[in-house]
């Protein structure tokens, strides 16, 4: 994936933040991933922390899914990649990194359809998710070959993916916010890791 970093965001980012919590998010954040990622210095520190929390909450909601780790992250890149959420393209794959998923079905994503990487379960979800991503309705086929290889609570868990996935993307492309090149940095710590 090409990582492009545009630093002209639609609001400067706030580099200094007030309070407290604002200030340990910084810290924290910038300890988890190398840097203060731009979302939280041009969205989040304008906002009461309660805002921030929020997305917190919603990360912390997708523990609780049973969906696999890999199938959550499929679709999180899917709906970033149709709505080109370049900050979401890349730290979701930063993550998928981090936890050491295929890369090459990552990579292949835009072609799920015909790439023998991907099984029909993981079509069938991410033809639903593109249809409902792209047409923000869904044809009753697609439900039906979705449904024949999910659980009625596995395709809730997938609605509520494409949903705060929207969510995040909107925030970033609202706001100018591209990449953090968070994938170079995931990269370049993980071969670290692996010479020592």
């Amino acid at each position: 994936m090409a990582n492009v970093m545009h630093a002209d965001t639609f609001l400067p980012p706030i580099e200094k933040p007030q309070g407290l919590m604002m200030r340990l998010a910084y810290y924290f954040t910038r300890r988890r991933f190398g840097k203060v990622l731009t979302p939280l210095k041009v969205h989040s520190a304008r906002l009461p922390i309660a805002f921030g929390q929020f997305y917190a909450k919603v990360a912390a909601l997708d523990k609780k899914l049973l969906l696999p780790p890999e199938t959550v992250m499929l679709i999180r890149e899917q709906v970033a990649r149709l709505n080109v959420c370049l900050f979401c393209m890349d730290i979701g794959r930063w993550a998928t990194i981090q936890a050491s998923m295929n890369q090459a079905k990552f990579d292949a994503l835009e072609h799920y359809r015909a790439n023998p990487l991907f099984t029909e379960a993981e079509r069938a979800a991410l033809d639903y998710v593109t249809e409902l991503t792209k047409e923000k309705e869904v044809n009753p086929n697609t439900f039906a070959r979705l449904s024949r290889h999910y659980s009625e609570r596995a395709i809730c868990e997938i609605v509520w993916l494409v949903a705060s996935e929207h969510l995040y993307n909107m925030t970033n492309i609202g706001l100018n916010i591209h990449s953090d090149m968070l994938c170079d940095i995931g990269r370049k710590k993980q071969t670290r890791t692996e010479e020592e």
